[in-house]
């Protein structure tokens, strides 16, 4: 587990009872800078930096999707995929009543409510990944594998190029 000194949030509560290995990657956050600068900012392949989006359904269900930070979501097939007519993501007050995270800041653990996880097939193809940790400026890496076991998602495959 990682030593630098950072604010606790619900990510990173979950990831330590789960007794996680991860490393903790701060930040200088920047408004509408998205994963390309927090990719900028570590060194990494954006494609690497995991996006959490917070979505519904047309029955208003809320869902993650976790997808490349370098892709976009294809909505109309991950609505094919999970049978529903649409899909599409939430408004930003929506999202954080759902996960309690703000937008920008949003962590696929920990979340206030439960809600279905769709994982984009290829990030388990990764040797590492870095999803936001809880707050806004604030990365956690661990290995796809630790997060299919944690959320254990169900697979999509909706990637389209950004």
């Amino acid at each position: 587990m990682s030593k630098i000194k950072f604010s606790m949030t619900p990510a990173i509560r979950f990831l330590r009872n789960h007794q996680i290995v991860f490393g903790v990657y701060p930040y200088a956050y920047e408004e509408r800078g998205g994963t390309a600068h927090g990719a900028r900012c570590l060194g990494v392949n954006e494609h690497c930096v995991i996006k959490t989006l917070i979505m519904e359904d047309d029955r208003r269900q809320p869902l993650i999707v976790l997808m490349h930070g370098d892709r976009k979501i294809s909505t109309r097939e991950l609505a094919r995929q999970l049978g529903v007519k649409t899909v599409h993501p939430c408004d930003p007050t929506v999202a954080h009543k759902h996960s309690g995270y703000p937008v920008g800041g949003t962590s696929p653990f920990g979340t206030r409510k439960p809600m279905p996880v769709y994982l984009e097939a290829s990030i388990l193809e990764l040797p590492l990944i870095y999803l936001n940790g809880g707050r806004r400026g604030l990365l956690v890496g661990l290995t796809p594998t630790d997060v299919r076991r944690l959320l254990q998602p169900v697979l999509v495959n909706v990637a389209i190029e950004d």
